[in-house]
């Protein structure tokens, strides 16, 4: 390696960008276009830096594999920044096996943490876990280690794990600080912020409060019974029964949970329901039929009994009942937060990371468009997605399978 390029290679290691660029900005060597690609990268031109991150794997071609496997992970780094979530995850893999086979190890393990992250977007917390426990962290340069840290902190949060993410936390925000970089540490920072932000509203028999992560996790694990509108189910202690795919008997045990301890009026659930205010008895008839279904699925965290003048709900036990709300109210919630982390998602990406279909969160995206809630850049194949940050929020409780499905 000449003095330049490594010179080059020191500056990006510490977020110098503009140090590197000025040591190799003139060149088109293999080696000189993939620093200049990563530098570009930290500077946020994304698309310049994927093509000159390409330029430098094909200038390396199959006779040097590790170098070409080097640029396939920087190149993944880049694409899971832009959020191109669709890209294969099988090239990420090779180039690990690779960078192993070989002796570069700290790539090796870049390579898995960007798999890992690129799991955690869309959601499949089971397969994240089970990553990031084949990732050996021992002997990590600071920057990696406090990356491997970050990706548990968040694995935690979304498990609502508080004290084991508070510790990855401060092992992440440690491992920073020794790094040097500014935007780690930064991002490390913002990261426990999270911890302090109100994540959830709970609604109960006193009022409306709102939560942290920590005070959500205790009401969970505190035996009331917790109607939660974040995840779509019942939870009462260890007990969890989900009605993410029975969305009107959902409406009417939140009806039920906020109107605890006195009753619904069939009238107001049927308009939350069914959505209409001129009920008949077509929709009485409807209403004895989904709340005889949502009895037989309550049955072990509580009873619903009928009442003169409507329906109420007798929780197990002598338990508390309370509604677990996420911070911003509406059926594009989930999309909000997943557009507020800065970054410009695309549409394929969004509903990958959602689970939904393409068709389904353009509708939604143009509704929040209409409203100035989010805009768009670019056009065409080009077009991404950008959102305010949601200040004051953490948005963990709203991200794809932020808690564990019954």
């Amino acid at each position: 390696m000449d003095s330049l390029i490594a010179a080059a290679a020191r500056a990006l290691a510490t977020g110098d960008a503009l140090g590197a660029l000025r040591r190799v900005a003139l060149r088109d060597d293999p080696p000189a276009l993939a620093l200049r690609g990563i530098a570009m990268a930290q500077l946020g031109e994304h698309a310049r830096a994927r093509e000159l991150l390409r330029r430098a794997a094909s200038g390396f071609g199959a006779h040097e594999p590790l170098a070409q496997a080097r640029c396939v992970v920087a190149e993944a780094e880049v694409a899971l920044a832009t959020r191109d979530l669709a890209e294969s995850a099988r090239h990420l893999a090779a180039a690990a096996a690779t960078l192993d086979a070989r002796g570069d190890a700290a790539n090796a393990v870049q390579a898995r943490l960007i798999a890992v992250r690129r799991l955690l977007l869309i959601g499949r917390l089971d397969e994240a876990r089970a990553a990031l426990a084949q990732v050996d962290a021992r002997g990590l340069a600071p920057a990696l280690a406090a990356v491997a840290d970050l990706v548990a902190a968040e694995l935690d949060l979304r498990a609502l794990r508080v004290d084991a993410a508070r510790a990855a936390l401060a092992r992440a925000q440690a491992a920073a600080a020794r790094s040097g970089v500014p935007a780690l540490v930064a991002e490390a920072a913002d990261a426990q912020r999270v911890l302090e932000r109100p994540a959830a509203r709970l609604r109960d028999a006193t009022g409306e409060h709102l939560l942290r992560l920590d005070e959500v996790a205790a009401w969970l694990g505190s035996g009331a019974l917790v109607v939660d509108a974040c995840r779509h189910g019942l939870r009462a202690g260890d007990q969890a029964l989900s009605l993410a795919r029975r969305p009107v008997l959902f409406v009417l045990a939140c009806a039920l949970a906020e109107a605890w301890p006195g009753d619904a009026a069939r009238d107001a659930l049927i308009a939350r329901a069914f959505r209409t205010r001129r009920p008949d008895e077509t929709h009485r008839a409807r209403l004895r039929v989904e709340i005889g279904r949502l009895r037989a699925l309550a049955r072990p965290f509580a009873g619903i009994d009928a009442t003169a003048r409507g329906f109420v709900l007798r929780p197990h036990g002598g338990r508390d009942v309370a509604v677990l709300a996420p911070p911003i109210d509406g059926d594009s919630a989930a999309l909000l937060a997943l557009l507020s982390d800065g970054a410009a998602w695309s549409t394929s990406a969004l509903a990958l990371a959602l689970g939904a279909s393409q068709r389904t969160v353009q509708r939604a995206l143009a509704e929040l468009e209409a409203d100035a809630r989010v805009r768009a850049i670019g056009r065409a194949r080009s077009r991404r997605w950008l959102a305010p940050s949601l200040a004051g929020f953490a948005t963990i409780l709203l991200l794809p399978a932020a808690l564990p499905s019954a």
